[in-house]
């Protein structure tokens, strides 16, 4: 028998974002045809913000959804910096 093991990631971490910290939560999308992340965060007034991270060509992640508010766009290096600290784990 051969079993195939997919580990699950899953992890929050605070960043600071417009001058304030706030909680990211990661979650790697295990079978995804490209590797990628799912994160979530709250705005000033609480409502969840889902958006999705690609590993690049470079090993890099890139946000991959459009129209996100600025405060996240101007993350996106610390956000690949945080996922890339937890997969170096």
């Amino acid at each position: 028998m051969n079993f195939s093991v997919i580990k699950n990631i899953q992890f929050t971490r605070l960043a600071k974002a417009t001058g304030r910290l706030r909680e990211f939560n990661f979650r790697k999308i295990a079978g995804a045809p490209e590797e990628t992340f799912h994160v979530d965060v709250s705005d000033d007034r609480g409502n969840r913000i889902i958006f999705k991270m690609l590993k690049d060509d470079a090993g890099g992640w890139k946000i991959a959804n459009s129209g996100l508010p600025e405060w996240i766009q101007e993350s996106e290096k610390q956000l690949n910096e945080l996922i890339q600290e937890e997969l170096a784990r």
